[in-house]
């Protein structure tokens, strides 16, 4: 079976489907069989970042409501054979989720994919909590502010408690991808430091995505970032995380310093 990821946050605008694109694009890149699952009904944005807006016919919602098989709504990206996607509904409303279909999907991908990448919306809504329901990890994404790093707090509370894991007795296994850190405005103070982060969440970090127009660009052009330049140090980041979560023990560095965090990554305990 693989493994089911939930991309995760309190806040909007954080960077999650943007990570979820790049983070399902890296692991392909790397021979993983991949799917990424938007959860986010009626204001999807995955396809348009994956540049397959135009290619979708059926979606989520569809399967759920068993007007098309999973087989005639997954769409395979056309520059890695290995990456496919699954579209949330424009049309429609999240009570149209139901926790019956999403188990069924959900465990479906899982039987025929390495990595399931859930998208899920922000906030503490149905969609929310049905896309971290059956998730194996959780990848909580946060920008180094204090409203974004309260919020993504409450998730993790909600990780720990509305999760068939919490439901059965297991630690669900928790990440932290601090995005958009510019180390010029945390030194000035404009930000908090990664350092002030990881105290008040006390999870691992699983990687710092710097701020970089690099970003916006590929999603201009309906790429994720490790695909459209995969020298920019945001992509370089996430293939670093990628590997991360695939187990290896790659340091984290801050952005514009020279020392590591690898005691920081593995050396705490997930809460």
């Amino acid at each position: 079976m693989g493994k089911v990821v939930v991309i995760t946050s309190g806040k909007g605008g954080v960077g999650k489907t943007t990570t979820s694109a790049a983070l399902g694009a890296a692991l392909a890149q790397g021979g993983e069989k991949v799917v990424v699952v938007d959860f986010d009904v009626g204001l999807r944005n995955l396809d348009l970042v994956m540049g397959a807006e135009r290619r979708v016919v059926y979606d989520l919602v569809n399967v759920i409501q068993g007007e098309a098989k999973l087989a005639q709504a997954l769409i395979r990206d056309k520059r890695v054979e290995t990456l496919y996607l699954l579209a949330a509904s424009q049309t429609r409303d999240k009570d149209n989720l139901t926790p019956e279909g999403v188990e069924k999907v959900i465990s479906a991908l899982a039987g025929a994919f390495d990595w399931v990448i859930c998208d899920s919306p922000a906030g503490i809504e149905r969609g929310a909590t049905l896309a971290m329901r059956h998730a194996d990890i959780a990848i909580v994404v946060t920008n180094p502010e204090v409203s974004s790093v309260r919020d993504s707090d409450r998730i993790i509370g909600l990780l720990d408690s509305k999760t068939m894991k919490a439901e059965n007795g297991e630690r669900m296994e928790k990440h932290l991808l601090l995005t958009r850190y510019d180390p010029s405005r945390a030194e000035r103070g404009d930000m908090l430091k990664v350092d002030d982060v990881l105290e008040i969440l006390s999870i691992p970090l699983l990687g710092i995505i710097p701020e970089s127009m690099d970003v916006l660009k590929a999603s201009n052009v309906g790429a994720p970032v490790t695909l459209a330049d995969d020298a920019s140090a945001p992509a370089r980041a996430y293939f670093d995380a990628a590997r991360r979560l695939k187990g290896e023990p790659i340091p984290v560095t801050i952005p514009g310093e020279k020392r590591g965090f690898f005691g920081k990554i593995f050396g705490r305990k997930a809460a």
